[in-house]
């Protein structure tokens, strides 16, 4: 009887075994879905960003009465300006904080002028952090033509 009762507190290698099989093959069906989720989330998430800094660059630029400059970049949106001209005018900061870094850490490229004679843009190089790519390494931007108000 003694060996009975040991034997029935315990699990067996087999049976822990199986049960690990069986996680293991649950985990591998979910898992690519669950991260396949998350990269969509984060495009959806640089795109939103980029909207905002958009806007906050077009409130700087009624401000001060011109887009900064490349060298200037998307820092002018939160540190006045060392011209006293353009200090003069700067109402800012015109975000309530930092500038954010793209969902993948990797700053966002804001260019004056823009392609196609647009006078700026600013991008997100993706996942991977290169110029073009596809997928979720494909660049994530927005480039604003004179008169026009749709991103593209």
């Amino acid at each position: 009887m003694p060996n009975q009762a040991r034997r029935a507190r315990g699990f067996t290698l087999l049976e822990m075994l199986v049960v690990l099989v069986i996680i293991g093959l649950v985990a591998g069906l979910v898992g690519p879905r669950l991260f396949a989720k998350v990269d969509t989330s984060k495009v959806q998430t640089a795109g939103v960003q980029i909207k905002l800094l958009r806007g906050a660059v077009e409130s700087l630029r009624m401000d001060i009465g011109s887009y900064p400059t490349t060298e200037q970049g998307l820092d002018l949106l939160t540190t006045p300006p060392t011209d006293p001209k353009l200090r003069e005018r700067w109402k800012g900061p015109y975000l309530d904080e930092a500038v954010p870094l793209d969902p993948w850490n990797n700053p966002y490229q804001y260019r004056v002028p823009g392609e196609d004679g647009r006078p700026f843009s600013i991008v997100s190089l993706g996942a991977d952090g290169k110029p073009g790519g596809e997928g979720i390494d494909a660049d994530i931007g927005i480039a604003k033509k004179p008169g026009a108000d749709a991103p593209n």
